[in-house]
Parts: structure tokens; C-alpha cells; sequence
């Protein structure tokens, strides 16, 4: 209905389960996780499964994922022993030993215990060069909105009087020892519309937070604006960024009359600066100066020079129709440049000189095994950490130097016999004749006779050029791989795999490629025989969520069994909940009823029918998700109910955006995802035909 030129959001009957702490909202949920906890979680099977998860989860053999700061490799680590965690460091010398000894600087489980709160870890904020003070970022329950206090590392403690912000979703940096950058709620007008940081205030120690001055603010549209403060020796510099949709910002440096000046570059582009170097990500193509460079390509120069208005600019990067940049990290006198051709990885080391930049490359991880660089110290110097792993091999973290050998410092334990399994790369054949890659994890060389043959686990994202790339899950690998399954990762459009043309060609009114992207997968599987449609389940979160909610609405047939995590699935009212409208770029205005012609034909909850042979669906999501909304997952099952179509629910307590606070919640959800899709699939659900009973909506459930 178009009222005024803008689209009525009337007629829906389940508005109240948006209410996220309402009465008969939380009512609801826990009638829902009842029936879900009695009927998948009794048997023995899901009991040890989730065991063996939670084993996985606090193994103490895992690698630590360092952290580089100064003279200190830190990490938070969570095991049996601490499900909350403890954050921890230690020097690289004895970080290299089998068993480090870790200087303990917070206990979560000890704070929370004193203090009577549910904290969860969100991230600490060191003070650079003096790396003696902190800002700890904790969050309640996981939400995204969290509080910043003061840590000491010295004397490993909150520090009296030291600067704290309440709780919200806030940005925060340190300029110097006695005053910092913050972004947060400040009151009516401070925030912007997606709920983040408008305004940003110059705060001196000692003073009240109400009072500091007015450093920097965008407009309420924006989805948000932050300040941050380069204390390299030699290149101090400040910069405010206004973040004016999900993929355009201007960037604007702090002059020496106190004014703000423009970083002249492409609103649609990501920059990076470094000493005196100015790196520019593009995601069109530019014109500067009589040069047209493409998108995709990755540029530098010196700062100076571009901001005097100079256009000489150095091309490090340019992609083809297999490659693209991924990311990149500096050194303190390198860059490393991280790039993908057809989802392999690949790390080139550039080095500037008066002749041009050379460039030198990293020995690859072979086959199908996916490189990252875990850290630098660009402070310190030329030293780097990698993480390498694949889908079946266990990951290791190496340390090395620009000019010298690459070492092995940690090896992660295996989770699985992974000795007969197989890794093997295909591209399906789009509704468009795109080709798309997809990686395929089997038992061997085929699926093997019994039980589990042909039995698989698809996964996809398809969303804000993120690439999905081969990593290693002691959770899939044991719950799923090592029981005979075989395991699908689709690198569909929308995502990053190939490049912002990848991403652009799955935006707005072009959404529906990734989805149709999903499905050729799917389709391709079947035609190679390696599966079919009934013994082929998917699963997806957040963004992969609202896929998950499109396959099970416009691709039922292809489907056993469909599992959404925290997804979206109401394009109709999303950009109206929680930081929903800060991905309008992403998806359109569902106001807007050009937009909302596009967004209608997939939304998943305006597109459940009656009468139609759905999957099985499990939606999962978190009360305290405070970026995707509950609301979205709640409404979906409900109607799904209400129309008798097969669909179970839980919902944690706490979990933000993760759905799981700890190890123990990480492994219920975990086991219950790996049983519903094994069990639906091998038809040994048991009957659900006594659950419509209680459920007030008064829907009866069918079973397929």
C-alpha cells in the first residue's frame, strides 16, 4: 500500500514480538526454546555432541590469536577453566615456547563475579607509544552497546577516576595520556539514525564528559562518524571520518588552524594512511589527472602530495577477472598486500624506493589452504605473523621478517581425522552464465555407501564484499565432516571474492544474483551427483541469515533442511530496527516504492505462503543482538506457525550478534544447528505433532 508517495508498513499481526523485553514478547520465546530444549536436546546424541563441541571450543592447545602491541603479544582466551576469559600477554621470546607463561591483566570470570554483571569481552584500546594504559571495552550480555573504562597495565587494574563512558555503542581513541576522543549517546540529536555516534568530543582527564568540547559531527543521516588520532613519531596527525552510507565517507585531516580539511578522493573509496603514505582502495573507477583508474585497483602517494593537489599516483594494484585485493597490513617500512585469485590467497611484500615499489612474494600455503596476516607492529618494525590453514589442515601461525625467513612459532591441534577427506573447487553456472566458484569438503574422493551418503552442510554469505575463504573448524570438522557429512562453502556475489564488481553486482535491485548464485550451487551439486535435494541442508547468519530465509521461501524443493542464525528477514521494516538503516545501501529503502518493488519479490516473511512444501527451518537468534533485531527471527516463526509449516526456534538470553557468550553457549548452538540438520535429513526427527498445543498463536504444525 503507497500512501504519499510512501509505502504503508501496516497489517502486520506480530509487531509486538519486536518488543524485545516485552512480557508477552519474552512469554513467546521461552514457550518456543521449551519446546525446542524437549525435542532435540533429550537423546543421548545431542548431549555428546555438544561435549565434544565444548571440548573443541576450550581445547588448550589452540593457537592463541595474538594481539601486537609494543613489546607484547596479547589475547583473550576462553576455556573450561575461564568461560568468561582472562585477557593476557606476553612478550614474542615467550610467546614462542610450548607453554607460555601469560601475565594476566583482566579475569572476566573474577570481575563479573564481583561486580554482579555478565560481562563479555568486546576489545581493548592500548595507548600508543606509552602502552602502559588501556580502555577496556565491555559489553553486557554481548550487545553491541558496551562500557569503555581506564585500565592500568601496570598495576593491572581499573584506574580511579579515569575516564569511563557509559554504556552505548560508542567510539572511542586516545590522543595522548590525559585526553581521548569519544563518540556516544550524548542525548537527543547525538546519534544518527542507524544508532551510532553523530557527534565526536575532545575529552580531557578530569573533567566531566558532558562538558568537553565539540571536536567533530556529521548529519543525523550518516551512519556514523568517529575521530582517530596517528601518534607515529614524526607523522601526528587526527582524522575524522564521516561514515555517509555503509560503503562512502569523507575523510577529512585536522589542520594546523584547527579546521577540518577534505581528503580529496573518492567518496565510494577506502583510504589508509601510514607514515607518509596514503593508500586508496577504489571501488569505482577514478579519473585523476588524464589517468582512469580502475575499480578494484589499490593506488599510493605520498600524503603531501595529494593533498597539495598533486594526481601522481602509484598503481600496486590492478585486478583481473580472477584476482582481486583483499586487504592489506604495514610494516613499519613495508606493505603487505593481501590478494585473491579464484579464492586463493596469495601475500606480496612492497617496498618503496626511489625506483618504485618493489615487491617480493610470500611463499603460498599451497592447494586450497588460505594465508592471513595475523599481525604487525608497524611501531617495532619489519616483523610479521601469519596464520595459515585450510578446510581439512590445521592452522599455524608463523613469524617472520620482510628481508628473512618465515618460521613456524605455533601449530593448532588436529580435531578430526582428516586423512581421507578431500578439498576440491567448482563453479556452478549462474541464471545469468555467471560462473561462481564453490569449495567442497567430502569424506574421500566420493561420498561414502550408508547412512551419511551424500549427506551435506552448505554455507553461504553473499553480502558487503565480504569473501568467504577456506578456513579450519575443529566444530564442523568433528560435528560434521569426521560423522561422514560433506561440507559447502558457495562464494557467491554480494561478497568479496572477486573484487567490488563481485559485491556491486549483487546490490539493490540485483540482490536477487547472490540468491540465484546459491541455488546454481545447489543445483550443481545435485547434478554431479555428489548430493540431492533431500539429503542437502544450509545454513547462514546475519546477512547469510536472510539467505537462508530466501532459499527457504523461493527455493524450497532444492532444500532438506534450511538453519537461519541472527538473520534478517523482514526487508519490509528493517532499516526501522536497531542499525537496520545503516545497510539501506546494501539492500534499498523499503520507503522508497522503487525500492520496495525489488525488496518484496524475496523478503522472506512477506513471502511465506500457505499451502507450499517447505523444509524443516531452524532459526536462531540472541535477546541481546542489539544490531541485527530478534524481532526479525521471532515474526518469521511465528507466521511460519500460524500458516502449519515445520519450523523450530531458540533464542539465548545473551550472545549479541554471535548468539553465544561463551564456550558453553557456542556449543549448544552448535549441537543443536549440526542435530537438526543431520537428524532432518536422515528422517530421525522424532514427531512434533503434540507441540502446536501450547503455542498461542494457535497454528498446527505439519511434518514433511
Amino acid at each position: 500500500m503507497v500512501m504519499d508517495g510512501r509505502v504503508s508498513h501496516g497489517g502486520d499481526p506480530y509487531l509486538w514480538l519486536e518488543e524485545v523485553l516485552g512480557d508477552a514478547a519474552l512469554d513467546w520465546v521461552r514457550d518456543r526454546n521449551a519446546e525446542t530444549t524437549a525435542g532435540w536436546t533429550a537423546e543421548p546424541g545431542f548431549t555428546q555432541l555438544r561435549d565434544q563441541i565444548k571440548q573443541v571450543l576450550d581445547s588448550a592447545d589452540k593457537i592463541p590469536d595474538p594481539t601486537w602491541r609494543g613489546d607484547h603479544l596479547y589475547n583473550f582466551w576462553q576455556d573450561a577453566g575461564h568461560p568468561r576469559g582472562v585477557w593476557r600477554r606476553a612478550t614474542l621470546d615467550e610467546f614462542r615456547r610450548p607453554q607460555p607463561s601469560w601475565e594476566i591483566l583482566l579475569d572476566l570470570d573474577e570481575l563479573a563475579r564481583v561486580e554482579g554483571e555478565n560481562w563479555v569481552w568486546k576489545g581493548a584500546h592500548v595507548l600508543r607509544p606509552g602502552y602502559d594504559r588501556c580502555l577496556v571495552v565491555l559489553s553486557r550480555g554481548g550487545s553491541d552497546a558496551a562500557v569503555v573504562r581506564e585500565f592500568d597495565l601496570t598495576t593491572r587494574d581499573f584506574v580511579p577516576d579515569g575516564f569511563i563512558v557509559a554504556e552505548a555503542k560508542s567510539t572511542v581513541c586516545w590522543i595522548d595520556r590525559d585526553h581521548i576522543y569519544v563518540g556516544t549517546d550524548f542525548g537527543p540529536g547525538t546519534v544518527t539514525n542507524s544508532g551510532y555516534p553523530r557527534t565526536i568530543r575532545r575529552w580531557q582527564r578530569g573533567t566531566a564528559l558532558a562538558d568537553a568540547p565539540l571536536a567533530f559531527a556529521g548529519e543525523v543521516d550518516d551512519v556514523t562518524v568517529y575521530v582517530v588520532h596517528d601518534p607515529t613519531a614524526g607523522y601526528e596527525r587526527d582524522l575524522a571520518v564521516r561514515r555517509t552510507e555503509f560503503f562512502r565517507n569523507r575523510t577529512y585531516l585536522l589542520r594546523p588552524d584547527g579546521g577540518w580539511g577534505l581528503v580529496d578522493v573518492p567518496s565510494d573509496a577506502e583510504i589508509d594512511l601510514h607514515r607518509q603514505w596514503l593508500l586508496i582502495e577504489l571501488r569505482s573507477d577514478w579519473l585523476a589527472g588524464d589517468v582512469t583508474y580502475p575499480a578494484g585497483a589499490v593506488l599510493v602517494t605520498p600524503v603531501d602530495e595529494l593533498l597539495a593537489g598533486k594526481r601522481e599516483l602509484t598503481t600496486i594494484f590492478e585486478p583481473t577477472e580472477r584476482s582481486a585485493y583483499s586487504y592489506h597490513a604495514w610494516t613499519r617500512n613495508h606493505l603487505l598486500l593481501v590478494t585473491l585469485t579464484d579464492v586463493r590467497s596469495e601475500i606480496t611484500v612492497l617496498t618503496p624506493g626511489d625506483d618504485g615499489w618493489r615487491r617480493r612474494t610470500l611463499p603460498e600455503a599451497g592447494g586450497f589452504d588460505h594465508t592471513d596476516v595475523a599481525d604487525t607492529e608497524p611501531d617495532r618494525g619489519d616483523e610479521f605473523l601469519l596464520h595459515t590453514a585450510g578446510f581439512i589442515r590445521p592452522p599455524t601461525l608463523l613469524h617472520g621478517t620482510v628481508d628473512g625467513p618465515t618460521r613456524p612459532v605455533k601449530t593448532g591441534p588436529a580435531f578430526f581425522d582428516a586423512e581421507q577427506m578431500t578439498v576440491r573447487q567448482f563453479f556452478a553456472v549462474s541464471a545469468d552464465g555467471t560462473e561462481v566458484p564453490y569449495f567442497l569438503v567430502t569424506p574421500g574422493e566420493t561420498s561414502p555407501p550408508g547412512p551419511a551418503a551424500g549427506l551435506t552442510l552448505m554455507t553461504g554469505y553473499g553480502g558487503f564484499e565480504i569473501a568467504w575463504t577456506p578456513t579450519y573448524s575443529g566444530v564442523v570438522g568433528a560435528g560434521w565432516l569426521a560423522r561422514g557429512g560433506s561440507f559447502v562453502v558457495a562464494n557467491i556475489r554480494g561478497g568479496g571474492e572477486y573484487g567490488p564488481r563481485w559485491h556491486t553486482a549483487a546490490l539493490r535491485e540485483n540482490r536477487l544474483r547472490a540468491y540465484e548464485d546459491f541455488a546454481a550451487v545447489a543445483t550443481d551439486l545435485v547434478a554431479r551427483g555428489l548430493s540431492s535435494p533431500d539429503r542437502l541442508g544450509a545454513y547462514g547468519g546475519s546477512n547469510g541469515g536472510l539467505l537462508m530465509g530466501v532459499m527457504l521461501t523461493r527455493c524450497p524443493e532444492l532444500f532438506g533442511a534450511v538453519v537461519g542464525q541472527v538473520p534478517l528477514l523482514d526487508m519490509r521494516r528493517y532499516h526501522k530496527l536497531l542499525a537496520g538503516a545503516s545497510w539501506m545501501a546494501e539492500y534499498g529503502d523499503p520507503d522508497d516504492p522503487a525500492d520496495w518493488a525489488f525488496l518484496r519479490e524475496y523478503s522472506p516473511y512477506q513471502n511465506i505462503r500457505r499451502g507450499t512444501a517447505y523444509p524443516p527451518s531452524l532459526f536462531l537468534t540472541s535477546t541481546r543482538d542489539d544490531r541485527v533485531h530478534p524481532g526479525h527471527a521471532r515474526k518469521m516463526v511465528a507466521r511460519l506457525r500460524e500458516y502449519g509449516h515445520d519450523v523450530t526456534y531458540h533464542e539465548n538470553v545473551e550472545g549479541g550478534h554471535s548468539a553465544a557468550a561463551d564456550n558453553a553457549q557456542q556449543a549448544f548452538k552448535w549441537a543443536l544447528l549440526l542435530e537438526f540438520v543431520r537428524r532432518t535429513l536422515t528422517g530421525e526427527r522424532r514427531a512434533d505433532g503434540d507441540r502446536a498445543a501450547s503455542d498461542p498463536i494457535g497454528g498446527l504444525l505439519g511434518n514433511r
